[in-house]
């Protein structure tokens, strides 16, 4: 009760706030003025240019039963040169009728041509169409498919019933426009949209607009029409269709904000529609731009995705259930955050992304890197006392992971083909681009930062960009040396590597000698030369004042006048790895009790990883992972614990294993003690997650307490189905699930059948992956291409049982090739693959990923080969990291 006062209190005072300095948001005119233009050859595109749209209006009509469905569009298109053919995108589309239709009202009947490699539609007059402006009309039709990409259905359970019904949305990003209308799919090509769509007469439609009038028709039916969008690029354009219930309010600025969810759905919607309320005025004052459209809603789907979470269309996110509606029954510490900070990136592409919007691919990290910054920034300043800004970190090491590969690529990347364009949403394009920025941003000052922000917010409203239209609008706020450091770590792929040998302290002195290198995760590349990043230092000696320096060349050396320990990316919002002498090491690891947690955390991380890839020894890493008390900030302790069980996961030796467990349960399951096996009302989340981290990680290394407890408590449900209901519902499950005994197994699967909601039913089917029991497992993967679990639900399956058996489920998988491609949508087979082997360390799957690697495109394989490499990194390191870490605990006793 204390943290839901307290947040509303804080909300209290943002909203007024808002209302205070909302005049000085600027409301931008709807489209941008001017006669269309040819696209640029500078852009890149699959089209000939010699025509432009401005305006689609089209008509849906779904049958959700047959999946199928039929559509009429009349597109306002520009003629620039004289051709006999107008070439658009289309997949999957049958075309039964296409006209074009002059401004003198000519009208010339079109004979169509489907390149199904290309994914367009040509459209051929037969004679020259001179430059003008035309109408193109098209009568269609399309399938509806069963996975997440164009327009699709998701069966789920009736929260009155029981009984499954179905929903339809849609998801178009990156290029699936084209499955649902013929269209200039590509995000250049920005138009207006008017759509409208005959639906059943009991069911809701949505879309990016209000509704602005419907009509009763025969049959049951009701025809839709919404509101003309702003001018937007196509895979920005949505549709969704089902028994949905809506919960709307008016954010501060005038703006409603709703949540579409399925019936039933009722007081779930509430955390997400109130979150959302609080966001966008934020927004508004942050950008300088008003949110442009009367309304935004976020739509709960039901089920998963192995591509995505949720999908940012202007007006209408679609999110998928288990991230946008806080169930009691279900819903983790974690997950309650997720909806929180999922929200507030999907919010903020509605600015990055949907109002200014990257020209081709090539720039998607300034929609992904930046929605992911703003998110952080927006999830902090709500609610403090998560100290969310820990999780910067995680993510630069998650970025990091990848990027210290071979097989990485620059933040700016090169795309060209469509399975480029799906492959493009990785680590490096997210948590790299997010790093960058915080780096920027601090470097120049965030009010500086703020103010390059919305000049290029204002000036590149409704249009395209490149990220170079950035650093200008940066440079022109005073950001000085924004894009020589900018240039730097968006086109040159690699992590640095900063080696820093602090000398002794004389007349209250220290000297800092700097070398640049690049870190690699790969022994056999760290020769040769190395780029040379501009990279900005803030370094700090003790509690001192920082000081600011721009490394720009190899060597370097700075003089700070202190004798205290010294911390070189103090606040750790560089983008590099620091690599300390020794004594400089140890002087940190003496002084780290007084460290701020954010550089507790980050010196830990940052030494762990050099430690593992074997650039010092792996007592460096566990040193300072061992100098966190068991009694530290909850969500350090938290983040700390799941490192221990990372470290537990490393060793195969049952002794070295006993030993870590034994380490891990001293200082840990007291504070497990503490909290309590139950949440306690009134308890800060932290606490509630932290308890469930702890749950997590004692579980995992077989604490026979936690073990027992979490197998009573799931005995418990077959006497009651709701009696492991709260917040840590799927903590217990996990744990139960990781130590099954068949009996438990088969009760985990009957409670399966038995849920109510899509969500618990997931969970349900999700454990039963888990099992460490090489037969359960086994009969996990039988049951994920049964037919009885849903698509999206078998397909977790089998990426859990990877977690603990990525061999197996890695043959079991190529064995079943065809079943499991239908479960799975096409852009997200490769990181399936990826996810399945991400844990394994047997030398004989490098030939077995080899094989099937070969059997994709290049374009396609890319998850796979990363996945690769990063099982022969895993071949290279594990053996000494185990030898290092069974030498350290046995001395650490």
């Amino acid at each position: 009760m204390r943290s839901s006062l307290r947040n509303l209190a804080t909300a209290g005072a943002v909203i007024a706030f808002a209302v205070s300095t909302s005049v000085f948001a600027a409301t931008v005119p709807p489209a941008a003025s001017g006669a269309p233009v040819p696209l640029a050859e500078t852009v890149p595109s699959d089209l000939p240019r010699n025509a432009r749209p401005t305006h689609y209006r089209i008509e849906v009509t779904p049958d959700a039963q047959k999946l199928t469905f039929s559509g009429t569009v009349s597109i306002d298109v520009t003629v620039f040169t004289a051709s006999d053919a107008l070439t658009l995108h289309g997949n999957g589309l049958t075309v039964s009728d296409a006209k074009l239709v002059a401004e003198n009202g000519t009208v010339t009947a079109l004979q169509t041509s489907v390149d199904e490699k290309a994914q367009t539609l040509r459209f051929a007059a037969g004679k020259a169409i001179a430059p003008g402006k035309y109408r193109l009309e098209v009568t269609y039709a399309g399938k509806i498919g069963t996975q997440p990409s164009g327009l699709f259905a998701l069966d789920y359970p009736d929260r009155r019933t029981g009984k499954d019904v179905r929903g339809l949305f849609t998801q178009f990003e990156a290029p699936d426009a084209r499955r649902f209308v013929p269209s200039f799919d590509e995000p250049s090509y920005k138009a207006t949209f008017d759509l409208s769509a005959i639906v059943p007469a009991d069911r809701m439609a949505v879309s990016n607009m209000p509704v602005k009038g419907q009509e009763v028709l025969p049959g049951g039916l009701k025809r839709v029409t919404f509101a003309t969008t702003p001018k937007m690029s196509s895979y920005l354009l949505f549709f969704g269709m089902g028994d949905f219930e809506r919960t709307a309010t008016k954010a501060a600025d005038g703006v409603e904000v709703g949540i579409v969810s399925p019936t039933g759905s009722g007081a779930k919607a509430d955390y997400a529609r109130d979150g959302l309320a609080q966001i966008l005025p934020w927004f508004d004052d942050y950008f300088g731009v008003k949110f442009p459209l009367p309304k935004l809603d976020n739509i709960a789907a039901p089920g998963s995705s192995q591509f995505f979470g949720a999908m940012e269309n202007w007006g209408a996110i679609m999110s998928f259930e288990r991230i946008l509606l806080l169930d009691p029954a279900t819903t983790s510490p974690s997950g309650k955050q997720s909806i929180y900070s999922v929200q507030a990136h999907e919010t903020a592409h509605q600015w990055f992304g949907d109002l200014v919007t990257m020209a081709w691919w090539d720039d998607i990290w300034l929609n992904e890197g930046f929605a992911s910054w703003m998110a952080d920034k927006v999830t902090d300043h709500f609610n403090p006392e998560w100290n969310w800004k820990l999780n910067g970190i995680d993510g630069r090491e998650g970025a990091m992971a990848l990027d210290a590969l071979p097989t990485t690529h620059p933040v700016v990347q090169k795309v060209r083909t469509v399975s480029e364009m799906e492959q493009a949403f990785d680590s490096i394009t997210y948590q790299k681009g997010q790093a960058v920025i915080s780096m920027l941003e601090d470097y120049v000052s965030a009010d500086t930062w703020r103010a390059g922000m919305q000049t290029y917010m204002r000036s590149h409203a409704y249009s395209n960009t490149a990220s170079r239209d950035l650093w200008a609008a940066m440079e022109s706020a005073g950001g000085k040396d924004v894009d020589l450091i900018a240039e730097a770590f968006t086109h040159t792929p690699g992590v640095p590597l900063l080696r820093v040998n602090v000398s002794a302290c004389a007349d209250g002195k220290t000297r800092l000698d700097l070398t640049q290198d690049a870190f690699s995760l790969d022994p056999s590349a760290r020769g040769g030369e190395k780029p040379i990043w501009p990279m900005p230092l803030l370094i700090r000696a003790g509690n001192g004042e920082p000081m600011r320096h721009l490394m720009t060349s190899k060597t370097d050396s700075v003089t700070v006048n202190s004798c205290d320990a010294v911390l070189v990316n103090a606040g750790q919002l560089g983008y590099y790895r620091t690599l300390y002498n020794a004594k400089a090491l140890d002087a940190l690891v003496s002084s780290f009790g007084s460290l701020a947690p954010i550089d507790q955390y980050g010196l830990l991380r940052d030494n762990l990883s050099l430690s593992l890839a074997g650039y010092q020894n792996m007592s460096a890493g566990l040193r300072l992972l061992s100098a966190v008390p068991g009694t530290t900030d909850a969500t350090l302790a938290g983040k700390v614990v799941g490192q221990w069980e990372g470290v537990y996961g490393l060793l195969d030796d049952a002794r070295a294993k006993d030993r870590i467990a034994a380490r891990i349960s001293k200082t840990w399951a007291p504070r497990l003690d503490k909290l309590g096996f139950d949440p306690v009302a009134g308890e800060p989340l932290t606490d509630t997650k932290l308890r469930a981290q702890l749950i997590d990680t004692l579980g995992s290394i077989g604490d026979k307490r936690v073990v027992a407890e979490a197998r009573r408590r799931l005995q418990g449900l077959a006497a009651d189905p709701k009696s492991l209901d709260g917040p840590l519902k799927g903590t217990w499950l996990s744990v139960a699930a990781t130590n099954a005994t068949r009996a438990d197994w088969d009760l985990l699967r009957g409670q399966a059948g038995k849920a109510t909601s899509f969500v618990e039913r997931q969970l349900y089917y999700t454990n039963l992956g888990m099992a460490r029991d090489e037969a359960i497992a086994k009969d996990a993967l039988e049951l994920a291409v049964s037919g009885t679990p849903d698509a999206t639900s078998a397909s977790q399956i089998i990426t859990t049982v990877g977690r603990a058996h990525p061999e197996m489920t890695f043959d079991f998988v190529r064995a079943h090739q065809a079943a499991i491609d239908g479960l799975i949508e096409h852009s997200g087979r490769a990181r399936f693959f990826a996810r399945i082997v991400a844990s394994s360390t047997n030398p004989e799957m490098v030939g077995k990923i080899e094989a099937y690697a070969a059997t994709l495109p290049a374009d396609e394989a890319k998850p796979v080969v990363q996945a690769l490499t990063g099982l022969k990194e895993r071949l290279a390191n594990r053996p000494r990291q185990r030898v290092e870490v069974a030498a350290w605990v046995k001395r650490a006793r």
